[in-house]
């Protein structure tokens, strides 16, 4: 699923905690349901996932390795300055 508002890709921030280290990964997806599977799917195979980001690094990632996955909207305001959130 590619997210477009206003004729503006936004990119879903994955961010992917690695158990055998203090190690995080993040990442930037254009579908975030095809990386669910992917790595869904390295899990359960006990395999290695590889992904590439919008930005095209690849990254492999052990499934034995994998201690959490946050998925993230980044077309997501963030506040910024004094004002109270709205």
């Amino acid at each position: 699923m590619k997210v477009t508002e206003g004729g503006y890709d936004r990119h879903m921030k994955v961010r992917i905690g690695i158990s055998t280290t203090n190690k995080l990964l993040e990442l930037e997806v254009e579908d975030a349901e095809s990386f669910k599977e992917e790595i869904e799917r390295a899990v359960a195979e006990g395999g290695l996932g590889w992904f590439t980001d919008a930005k095209g690094r690849t990254v492999g990632i052990p499934a034995t390795s994998v201690a959490f996955i946050e998925v993230e909207d980044s077309g997501e305001g963030h506040a910024v300055g004094f004002a109270p959130a709205m």
